[in-house]
């Protein structure tokens, strides 16, 4: 599967996306605000394919980031995930939760999450 592919891929399994602009108009902060977010790793983005940075929608509340995302993603980073595994591995059904990780997270479900993404590391 080639990079195109993949990105469609990731695109089709997460649904809903958000782009830059839209944060920073949500949060009333500056669009350069948001991009520090993204660089402190409280948020990730990917580019679509004609080159614009997304974010997917579920990493967001009406009131800001998700509590437990920054955590979360610096736990997938630690276990050797890029931005793209970390949304693919985030938005994947699990049986066993049941559901996906997301939803998890926004349930409140976090150290179960967190300890599931520092396995991946072994």
């Amino acid at each position: 599967m080639n990079s195109n592919e993949n990105i469609a891929e990731l695109f089709d399994l997460v649904g809903e996306w958000t782009t830059i602009p839209e944060i920073a108009e949500t949060l009333d902060v500056k669009v350069t605000r948001v991009h520090t977010l993204i660089t402190e790793g409280q948020l990730i983005a990917v580019r679509d394919q004609e080159g614009v940075r997304r974010v997917p929608a579920l990493f967001m509340r009406e009131d800001g980031v998700l509590d437990s995302l920054k955590g979360t993603l610096t736990v997938l980073k630690d276990s050797g995930f890029d931005d793209e595994e970390a949304i693919r591995w985030l938005y994947t059904q699990d049986e066993s939760l049941p559901g996906r990780p997301i939803d998890a997270l926004h349930e409140g479900k976090k150290t179960e999450i967190r300890r599931r993404a520092q396995a991946l590391a072994w």
